[in-house]
C-alpha cells in the first residue's frame, strides 16, 4: 500500500512479540532437520561419494551446533525480508511499486484484475508465447486475440496489433520472448489512443532494457518470472509484479485475499476489502503469497545479475559471430544503442531454401548430435484448449502466417548458460556441421 505516515503492520497477524503468553506466527519452527533437509535438496554428490558423506556429516554438526546457539526465524511467510526483496526490485527497476508474488502468472492475474477484464473483453497477446499468458482471460469470460509475429524477433508484431485492436480490447500483452525487448513504442501509442491497458509479460526479461527503460516498466503493468530455468530464481518458483500506476498502492490487497492491516472492523483484527479497477468497478482479490525464504535466495541471486547476463551476452555474441558468415543460418539478434536484451535464450533461425529442409529437420540433426534445442514456443491456438473453448484455430493461423512459418519452418532456442566455455564451442561446431550436412545433402 501507499506510505500513508501510519506504521505498517504485517501481512498476518500472529507474531505477538514479548507477550507472557505470545502467539507465534510459525506453528512449528523450521529447525535443524529441517535445514539439513533443504541442504540435501539442493546439494548432490558430484564426485568423490566418501568426502561428500564427510562434508554433509560436517554441516549438521555445524547446523546443530548453530541451532543450539540461536533461536529460530519468527516469520516465513510476507516478513522483511519479502518488504526488503520488493524495495530493492523496485530500484533496480525505477519504478514506483513492485510486488512478489508465487509466480508471473499471478502477477498477470493482479493486472488483469485492476484493468477489470470481465465477459466479452479481449486481449490481444503474441501467437508464441507460453500458455501462462493466455490462460487468466477465458476464466473470466474475455476472449484472446492472437497478433501475429515479427519474423526476426519472433516478438509481437505492432503492425498486426494495430490491425486486430476492436472497441471491445482491454488488454494488450506484449511477451518479450528470450529476453530481447519488443517494439514498445508503437504499441504503447495504440493503448494511449485507446485507453488499452498494456500488460509486459517479461517472465523472460529481468533486467532487459529498451530505449533507456527497463522491461516490464514500460507498460501498465509488468510481470516477471523467477521459476527455476529463468535466468535467476527464488528457490524454483515466483514472480515480481510492477507498476507506476496507483494500483500499485493495492497491491498488498491484490496479493493476500483483500487483508487490509491498516484498518480494522470492530471487534476483529483488520478489514478485507475489493480491489478498485481503473473502470471504477471492483474485483475480488486471490491469494498469491510468498515465502521468506524465497525472497531471501532471489535477494543472494540479484547480486550475481549483471554478471549472469554480461556471461548469456558474450556467448550470444560468440554464437553470431561463428553463425553469421554460414549460409541457412540467421543468427539472433543483438543489443542495439536502444535494445538491452537479457539472453535468456539464444534465437537461432534458418533459411530452408538455403539449407535444402527446415528447422524439423535441423531440430533433429542437432539432437542427434547431443545439442539441446527448444522452439519456445508453439503457436497457443494449436493447442487443444483453445479448441475446447470454441477458437476457430484454422482461422487464427491464416491470420497469423509469420508465426506459423516460423514455428513450423525457421526457428529454435539455443542454451546460453550454465554452459562450460568448451560446451558453446562445441555447440557452434554441431550446429555449422548440422547446416554444411544439409547443404551438401547428406
Amino acid at each position: 500500500m501507499a506510505d500513508t505516515g501510519q506504521e505498517k503492520k504485517s501481512d498476518f497477524r500472529y507474531a505477538t512479540g514479548d507477550a507472557r503468553v505470545p502467539w507465534a506466527a510459525i506453528g512449528e519452527h523450521v529447525w535443524h532437520e529441517d535445514l539439513m533437509g533443504l541442504v540435501r535438496l539442493l546439494v548432490k554428490p558430484g564426485g568423490d561419494e566418501q568426502a561428500f558423506q564427510g562434508a554433509m556429516t560436517g554441516v549438521e554438526e555445524a547446523l546443530q551446533e548453530l541451532c543450539a546457539c540461536g533461536r529460530p526465524a519468527a516469520k516465513l511467510s510476507l516478513g522483511d525480508t519479502v518488504k526488503a526483496l520488493e524495495e530493492e526490485v523496485a530500484a533496480f527497476l525505477g519504478c514506483k511499486y513492485a510486488c512478489f508474488v508465487t509466480n508471473a502468472t499471478a502477477g498477470f492475474q493482479i493486472a488483469h484484475q485492476f484493468a477489470d477484464l470481465g465477459p466479452g473483453d479481449e486481449v490481444i497477446l503474441p501467437a508464441i508465447t507460453f500458455i501462462a499468458t493466455g490462460i487468466y482471460p477465458p476464466l473470466v469470460g474475455a476472449k484472446v486475440i492472437f497478433a501475429d509475429i515479427d519474423p526476426r524477433t519472433v516478438n509481437m508484431d505492432p503492425e498486426d496489433v494495430a490491425r486486430k485492436v476492436t472497441d471491445r480490447t482491454k488488454v494488450i500483452m506484449p511477451v518479450h520472448i528470450g529476453g530481447y525487448p519488443v517494439d514498445m513504442d508503437p504499441i504503447m501509442e495504440i493503448a494511449a489512443e485507446r485507453d488499452i491497458t498494456v500488460i509486459e509479460d517479461a517472465a523472460h526479461a529481468f533486467g532487459g532494457r529498451y530505449k533507456g527503460r527497463m522491461t516490464g516498466t514500460i507498460g501498465h503493468f509488468g510481470s516477471f518470472s523467477f521459476h527455476e530455468v529463468k535466468n535467476i530464481t527464488a528457490f524454483g518458483e515466483g514472480g515480481i509484479v510492477c507498476t507506476d500506476t496507483q494500483f500499485g498502492e493495492y497491491f498488498n490487497q491484490a496479493r493476500f485475499c483483500g487483508v487490509d492491516m491498516s484498518r480494522q472492523i470492530e471487534n476483529w483484527l483488520y478489514d478485507v476489502v475489493a480491489l478498485p479497477t481503473k473502470t471504477g468497478g471492483l474485483q475480488v482479490p486471490g491469494n498469491h503469497s510468498s515465502t521468506e525464504i524465497q525472497a531471501a535466495c532471489l535477494l543472494g541471486q540479484l547480486k550475481r545479475l549483471e554478471e549472469i547476463i554480461r556471461v548469456r551476452r558474450e556467448r550470444a555474441e560468440y554464437l553470431a559471430e561463428r553463425f553469421e558468415s554460414v549460409p541457412g543460418l540467421v543468427p539472433a539478434p543483438l543489443n542495439t544503442d536502444e535494445i538491452e536484451s537479457t539472453f535468456h535464450l539464444y534465437l537461432l533461425q534458418v533459411e530452408p531454401e538455403v539449407l535444402g529442409g527446415d528447422i524439423r529437420e535441423f531440430k533433429q540433426r542437432l539432437t542427434d548430435k547431443g545439442v539441446t534445442n527448444i522452439p519456445h514456443f508453439a503457436p497457443l491456438y494449436h493447442f487443444t484448449l483453445y479448441k475446447q473453448l470454441g477458437y476457430d484455430t484454422a482461422a487464427i493461423a491464416q491470420s497469423c502466417p509469420n508465426a506459423e512459418d516460423a514455428f513450423w519452418h525457421r526457428f529454435t532456442h539455443l542454451p546460453l548458460y550454465p554452459l562450460a566455455d568448451e560446451q558453446v564451442e562445441l555447440m557452434a561446431d554441431l550446429v555449422i556441421e548440422a547446416a554444411e550436412e544439409m547443404r551438401a545433402g547428406r
